[in-house]
């Protein structure tokens, strides 16, 4: 069927995709022939049959030609469905409540003594089950002997109700005596130096990494210094923490002098003007003397170019490990000014009671808790907040 040039033009515009499948035409031959139907004004009619022996060759040469390129045939798409403008951001994950995170613990502790209490007044056959309670929940024994006492002296003849009142006050005061008088994340000079102790799988270094994310998020700059110089892995995971939180590490030769690293720590810092040092330590448990004269000489080095620096000696310990906990503490209290103590893993343990124990027998502040991955999971301590969690009051 012949076809005026006008016809065709009309047809092509009008149907261009029916007549691909209809006459096997391709996307880029029927562009084509669109732009030359435009341009030609020819009388002569030429059919499709004629336009259809462009060999593929040609096809393609034309579309590469830059004054010949291809028209874009507009097609129909379903409208793009876009946000509102009223639409607000994501909101962020809801805080983690603390009575979640210390739920093991709370079962473990506080969930034994109110079965033991429960309809129940005092007297002696109450008071062996309450010590067989209090000594078996990893609290240590002169906090348990503590706990014990008081319900003699002050629960007699009392309900279950009154003596878990009367565990929760006396827990609470262990745990206040033991809240820190400063502001959490406040400075003492420039750099502010933290000096980081703990046993290896305490997790010093990740405390240390989230402490640097958290005073970073405070628009400070910090340096962090890999004094662990002993084991092999420590260095490098303090440098993927570095990097995570966007701060430098001043590291040394593996198994060199820890002070050497603290000294080129603190004198980069001093040159760099940063706000905040903190430096990773050996986390060897061997004999008291020769971790006296690391710890010492570590001291002493941080202190010759910053006047009362360390600022702060944090001492890391796990919560899992419960009454050894307060043995690691006892060691390091020994032979260092330890100023203020880190519980991690507390939201994966049943022994998390071992703080009252630490709290009752050292006197040292707790500064953070750790209840999980996350950065934001290094968490202030507040005593308040921590008993309300623990006795099944908790709304964080």
């Amino acid at each position: 069927m012949d076809l005026s040039l006008s016809e065709l033009a009309f047809w092509i515009r009008q149907y261009p995709w029916a007549l691909v499948a209809v006459t096997g035409l391709g996307p880029v031959l029927l562009a084509m022939l669109l732009q030359r139907l435009g341009r030609r004004r020819a009388p002569e009619a030429h059919s499709l049959s004629e336009s259809s022996a462009v060999e593929p060759s040609e096809q393609a040469s034309a579309a590469q030609t830059p004054s010949e390129s291809p028209l874009v045939v507009p097609v129909e798409r379903p409208a793009e469905i876009l946000p509102s403008e009223s639409e607000s951001e994501p909101e962020p994950p809801p805080r983690v409540r603390l009575r979640d995170r210390l739920l093991r613990t709370s079962e473990a502790l506080v969930g034994r003594l109110s079965e033991v209490l429960a309809g129940r007044r005092v007297d002696e056959a109450l008071l062996e089950e309450l010590e067989e309670v209090l000594f078996t929940a990893d609290l240590g024994v002169s906090t348990a002997e503590s706990l014990l006492e008081r319900v003699r002296s002050q629960g007699q003849g009392a309900d279950g109700n009154a003596v878990r009142d009367l565990l929760k006050r006396a827990m609470s005061e262990m745990l206040v005596a033991a809240e820190r008088s400063d502001e959490a994340f406040s400075l003492k000079g420039k750099p502010h130096v933290i000096l980081v102790l703990g046993v290896n799988g305490a997790g010093k270094t990740t405390t240390i990494g989230k402490l640097a994310a958290k005073h970073q998020a405070l628009g400070r700059s910090v340096l962090l210094g890999a004094g662990d110089t002993f084991r092999a892995a420590a260095t490098e995971q303090l440098q993927a923490w570095g990097d995570r939180a966007g701060c430098d590490v001043i590291a040394g030769e593996a198994g060199g002098d820890p002070a050497s690293v603290a000294f080129d720590t603190v004198k980069a810092a001093v040159a760099r003007d940063i706000d905040v040092a903190i430096i990773d330590t050996a986390g060897r448990l061997q004999t008291k003397k020769p971790l006296m004269e690391e710890l010492g000489k570590i001291v002493r080095v941080i202190g010759r170019d910053i006047s009362e620096a360390p600022h702060e000696i944090l001492l890391v310990l796990d919560a899992n490990t419960g009454q050894n906990a307060i043995s690691q503490a006892r060691l390091f209290t020994e032979v260092a000014d330890v100023t203020g103590l880190v519980l991690t893993k507390m939201d994966g343990t049943a022994k998390g009671g071992v703080i009252v124990g630490l709290a009752y027998e050292f006197r040292i502040p707790v500064h953070f808790v750790g209840i999980g991955e996350g950065i934001e999971d290094l968490r202030e301590f507040d005593s308040t907040e921590f008993v309300d969690a623990l006795f099944g009051n908790g709304a964080d």
